[in-house]
Formats: C-alpha cells, sequence, structure tokens
C-alpha cells in the first residue's frame, strides 16, 4: 500500500508542477483568443451565461471541492482513483455553476437593490429568467450524467444533494439559518465520494460531514456579514442578522466544533501528525480571520470568507502529509 501511496502521490506532484507552469497559458492566451476570435455577438450571451455561473469568480468552487477531496483521499487510503477525482472535480464545478444560477433566479427581484449583487445578469436584465433556468437544468443534467457514472449507491445519494441545492435559495424568505441549508449542501458530497470509493457511509464519513456544516456555517456568516444592512432593509434572513453584535463569539464557537470534530476524527482514523499540523495551521487562519473583522468592515468580512480557502487547502495538505510519512 505505502508503494501505492507513493506512486500516487508522485502523480500528483507531476500534475501539479505542469499545472504550475502551464496554468497561466489561461489567463493570458485563452481569453486573447476569445476576444479575438469569437464575434461580439456571440461573446455577450456567453459572458452573462458566465457570470451566472460565477465562472470569473470560483471561490465557491473551491470551497466546494476541499472537503470532497478530504472525503475522497480518506475513504481511498490515500490512494484516490483518478477518474473518482476527475468525475467529481467535474461535478463540484457544475453543481456550484448549478446552484448560482437558480440562486440568481430565485433572488432576481432583490439583486438589483444590493449593491454586491446589483449588476449580477438578470438584475441588469443581460439574460432573461428562461435563459438562466435552461443554463440550470443544462447544468444538472451534465452533473447528473456525470454521477450515473458511479455505483447505484451514489446515484441513490446524489437525489438528497439535488433536494438539498434546490431549496437552498429560497430558504432566506422563510428562515434565519439558510447557511445551515448551504452547509447540508456543500458537505453533501462527502457521503458521495465514500459511496463511490466504498459503497457506503461509515460514521467517519458522517462525523466529517457534520464537521464541515460548521465549518461552512461559520464562514458563510462572514459572507452574510457584507451585505447586513441591505438585507435588514430587503427583509431577507440570515445568521448574520440572527447573531447580531454577539455575531464574532457565535462564529468562534461554530469553528471550535467543527476543530473538534476534525480532530476527532483524525483520532478515529489514527491520522499522524502532519494533520494535526494542518488542523493547527487551520486554527491559525481562523485567528486571523477574527483579527481582520473585529470591526466588522464589511470589505475585511468579504475578506475572512475568502480566507477559508486556504483553511480547506492546509487540512488537506495535512491529510496528504499523513500519507506521505506513514
Amino acid at each position: 500500500m505505502r508503494k501505492k501511496t507513493n506512486a500516487q502521490l508522485d502523480l500528483w506532484t507531476r500534475i501539479a508542477r505542469w499545472c504550475y507552469r502551464k496554468a497561466p497559458l489561461l489567463f493570458t492566451k485563452v481569453p486573447d483568443i476569445y476576444r479575438d476570435k469569437v464575434p461580439a455577438h456571440v461573446r455577450r450571451p456567453l459572458n452573462a451565461y458566465g457570470q451566472l455561473m460565477r465562472i470569473d469568480r470560483p471561490i465557491g468552487v473551491y470551497l466546494l471541492l476541499w472537503p470532497t477531496l478530504w472525503a475522497l483521499l480518506l475513504a481511498s487510503d490515500g490512494a484516490p482513483n483518478l477518474s473518482l477525482i476527475v468525475i467529481f472535480t467535474l461535478g463540484t464545478f457544475l453543481m456550484r455553476s448549478a446552484g448560482c444560477v437558480i440562486n440568481d433566479i430565485a433572488d432576481r427581484n432583490f439583486d438589483g437593490k444590493v449593491k454586491r449583487t446589483k449588476n449580477r445578469p438578470l438584475a441588469r436584465g443581460t439574460a432573461s429568467v428562461q435563459e438562466a433556468l435552461g443554463l440550470f437544468i443544462a447544468l444538472s443534467l451534465c452533473a447528473f450524467a456525470l454521477v450515473l457514472t458511479l455505483n447505484l449507491f451514489t446515484v441513490a445519494l446524489s437525489f438528497g444533494a439535488i433536494l438539498i441545492a434546490s431549496i437552498y435559495p429560497f430558504m432566506k424568505r422563510h428562515t434565519y439559518f439558510p447557511q445551515v441549508i448551504l452547509g447540508a449542501a456543500f458537505a453533501w458530497s462527502i457521503p458521495m465520494a465514500y459511496g463511490a470509493v466504498e459503497g457506503e457511509v461509515p460514521i467517519e464519513a458522517w462525523l466529517m460531514y457534520l464537521s464541515t456544516l460548521m465549518w461552512v456555517l461559520a464562514y458563510d456568516t462572514f459572507y452574510g456579514m457584507v451585505d447586513r444592512k441591505d438585507d435588514l432593509k430587503l427583509g431577507i434572513k440570515s445568521t448574520a442578522i440572527l447573531f447580531g453584535d454577539a455575531d464574532l463569539p457565535i462564529i468562534a464557537v461554530i469553528q471550535t466544533f467543527f476543530i473538534f470534530g476534525m480532530l476527532l476524527l483524525g483520532v478515529r482514523l489514527e491520522l499522524t501528525w502532519p494533520y494535526y499540523v494542518g488542523l493547527l495551521c487551520a486554527v491559525c487562519l481562523m485567528a486571523y480571520q477574527f483579527w481582520i473583522t473585529r470591526k466588522r468592515n464589511p470589505e475585511q468580512c468579504f475578506k475572512a470568507f475568502l480566507n477559508n480557502n486556504y483553511v480547506g487547502l492546509i487540512i488537506l495538505l495535512g491529510m496528504i502529509g499523513h500519507y506521505a510519512t506513514r
């Protein structure tokens, strides 16, 4: 098993080096080709669809991807199947994009009144509701086609993901806890990943699921703090509004539950010291988030939200370190 794990790590090291050298081309050559070769009347709707999918803002993909990779890595004992990584990575992109589209459809009457969202395509009129619905259906069908390549158990689990993702955009009108629903949706890739690898969802997967839900609840409350003033005027509900002046202490408690859950996961799976170093680094990043948001400045709250990308990454690196050193 150690030889297999080392071979996997060597493969991913080579892939990472190739991406490091070639990825900059995506940000130089591709935009130039798109601008110079694609006619303007074709670019306009494509730009609107890309904005609906948040292609220009991939943070949501990253935050959804990290727990997925955690689960694939641990479920496969450090040697995840390459095809599963590709399927789940593409599925993460497609489902996050579909979620953004249905969210914009649900919020189309509010987005134009909020500073941060007033330039979204449906709010500006650069895309129609019918076009957005068509895009949502297309993305969902593509994601489901990927799921159909997995075992029947995982296919069955995918219906839970569809249900949770579909109701989330409408929860902010009825409950102060839409962030909990978002956490349930973002963490659902964990049981699906375990199901795809093991054909079952063990207790460790549910422990990771609940811990990740806490993590999402915490960082999406930071996100909600950015729009709190506008949301209060519009009657939109969120944990940021519910927590009020106690927002930072409550976020601290929620993040403590997350770290404790991940510690317990490490103990149950007998993970070694690199994993715990990763968790310690995650705690330091969270302390930084509290420092920059101590005055509750909206820009700093958004920065704290973005910083959670590094939390997810550093925990993944800790898991990889466990398998590399055992």
